[in-house]
């Protein structure tokens, strides 16, 4: 998988490439020497460290979907959980459960099955991933018991060279830039409330009505005095997605202590939670969304269920496919084709 593919594999929507239909695949040998893969990589690219030339295996998906899909937190309790002694150390067998532990606790990890005959497999030896991991640092190349800190660095927490998780959500702010590009900004380099809308609701699950009611509302509050949305504020929003499971706590407490959540106090936990200054224009889209009366109270329930649904871009969905939504996909591809079967 290269890491389009991965990407592509995040985003609804996205087709293909061209030529290339369902299971069909373009062959790579990397003994070739005239064959070069061209990918917009950093040397230092997380794709580089997890596989050779940049592509990835069926495990390495796996697991970079289980990172951006467990907090640093679960990590952190997960491993404290197995130092049974309190020294701070984890030996190999402690860390082969802490890591199957981290997989059956994320919809993605237990949802996943081994699939011979596509090569669909996820095997993982701990004792090996622990050698390998620690001799990618340099450190030592012994089966030593683990101290937690290096545990949860093999597991991208907090490392200097090799942060795994912060690398693996720089992919998908990558591809947040890339969501705000496909827009369209226009010559200021904004776009416009309504497609804010949209891609803040992509991953929210609403029935398409509901969905529509919200984009209307927001058309018809800024339709004299729209005043677009920057790619800055746009990024700094996504960064307050980042701490949406603190914002929700933030906001648990002030809904207990029967204060209202209004755009100044939205504001003001964004600054304090977030560290993150979100831009009055911002927070007003937001409300205009999700505030259904319009009285300038938001309620925190859904507010804080969309923006997780939006963080994990669909990750805590099942991925399997059944047979009636199979149809429903084939009818709406149908739909998206059909000026085009009509040229023909």
């Amino acid at each position: 998988m290269t890491p389009d593919d991965f990407l592509r594999s995040l985003t609804p929507g996205m087709r293909q490439p061209d030529g290339l239909g369902l299971d069909q695949y373009k062959r790579y040998d990397p003994k070739n020497v005239h064959m070069k893969l061209e990918l917009a990589l950093d040397e230092d690219s997380i794709f580089y460290k997890l596989g050779s030339s940049g592509l990835i295996t069926f495990s390495d998906y796996i697991f970079l979907l289980t990172v951006l899909s467990t907090s640093r937190r679960h990590f952190e309790i997960a491993f404290r959980m197995f130092d049974l002694n309190g020294d701070g150390d984890v030996d190999s067998e402690e860390f082969e459960k802490v890591a199957t532990l981290i997989r059956q606790q994320t919809s993605i990890g237990s949802r996943h099955r081994d699939h011979a005959n596509t090569g669909n497999t996820f095997k993982v030896s701990s004792k090996y991933a622990i050698y390998h991991a620690i001799d990618h640092k340099a450190r030592r190349k012994t089966y030593q018991p683990i101290v937690v800190d290096e545990a949860a660095e093999i597991m991208g927490m907090d490392i200097e060279d090799l942060d795994t998780q912060e690398e693996a959500r720089e992919i998908v702010i990558e591809e947040e830039v890339s969501d705000f590009q496909r827009k369209g900004p226009d010559e200021n380099g904004n776009i416009s409330e309504a497609d804010f809308t949209e891609l803040l609701l992509a991953y929210a699950g609403y029935p398409q009505k509901k969905k529509a009611r919200m984009l209307k509302r927001v058309k018809k509050m800024f339709k004299d005095n729209a005043q677009g949305i920057s790619r800055d504020d746009y990024l700094k929003f996504f960064h307050f997605l980042n701490n949406i499971n603190d914002v929700d706590t933030a906001l648990t407490f002030y809904h207990i202590a029967g204060a209202s959540i209004d755009q100044a106090t939205l504001k003001h936990v964004a600054k304090t939670v977030a560290h993150v200054d979100l831009s009055d224009h911002v927070i007003n889209v937001v409300f205009t969304i999700f505030d259904e009366n319009l009285d300038g109270q938001l309620s925190n329930r859904e507010f804080v269920a969309v923006m997780k649904n939006r963080l994990l871009r669909g990750l805590e969905k099942p991925k399997d496919t059944g047979f009636v939504k199979l149809i429903q996909s084939v009818l709406k591809c149908a739909r998206e084709t059909k000026p085009a079967l009509l040229d023909i």
